[in-house]
C-alpha cells in the first residue's frame, strides 16, 4: 500500500496535488488537521517513489503538534505505521525501536503517544468522492459535509 504524505498545511496540497475538487476542498477544510486521508491527482512534478499510486498522492495533516512541528520545519513527507505489518502501532519511541531496529535511521521521542484509530481515507479523483478506508470519521460526518460521499461498498467513484 503505498504510504500517505503529511503535509503542516492545507496549502501543502497545491505543491503535491494537481486537481484539487471543491470535495476535497470542502472536506480538508472540515477535517484537517485530524483523521481524514484524501487521494488527489499528483502533480506531475511530484518525483518522489510512493509505489503503485497509478498516479496519485494521499495526503492527510495529522492533528498532532510535534508532528506539524516537524512538518512545518522539513516539509512534506511520506510515512508509515510505526509498526510492522499485522502488528499493532508502537506508542513510544522505545518500542517502535525494538519492532523496527535499524530498518529506522531516526527515532523521535516525545514520550508515549495514545494509539489512534487509523485515518478515513477517501478517494477524491472519481466523479464522486469515495471511501476506500473507513477509519475515525464516520460516513455520516463526511456526508455532513460533502452529501455525495460514497461508502466503502457503494461502488467505484468514477463513472463507468
Amino acid at each position: 500500500m503505498p504510504p500517505p504524505v503529511l503535509v503542516a498545511r492545507p496549502e501543502v496540497m497545491e505543491a503535491l496535488a494537481a486537481e484539487i475538487p471543491d470535495a476535497a476542498r470542502s472536506l480538508t477544510e472540515a477535517f484537517w488537521p485530524g483523521g481524514l486521508t484524501v487521494i488527489l491527482q499528483a502533480q506531475g512534478s511530484l518525483a518522489w517513489d510512493l509505489g503503485d499510486t497509478r498516479g496519485t498522492v494521499a495526503l492527510r495533516m495529522p492533528a498532532d503538534e510535534l508532528a506539524l512541528e516537524v512538518l512545518g520545519a522539513v516539509g512534506p513527507m511520506a510515512v508509515s505505521s510505526a509498526n510492522r505489518t499485522g502488528m499493532p502501532a508502537a506508542t513510544t519511541a522505545a518500542a517502535a525501536e525494538s519492532m523496527l531496529a535499524e530498518s529506522v535511521a531516526v527515532y523521535l521521542d516525545d514520550g508515549e503517544r495514545v494509539s489512534i484509530p487509523p485515518s478515513t481515507i477517501v478517494d477524491c479523483t472519481g466523479e464522486h468522492p469515495q471511501v476506500v478506508r473507513d477509519g475515525t470519521i464516520s460516513l455520516a460526518e463526511l456526508r455532513a459535509v460533502v452529501p455525495e460521499v460514497r461508502e466503502l461498498d457503494e461502488g467505484p467513484a468514477s463513472a463507468s
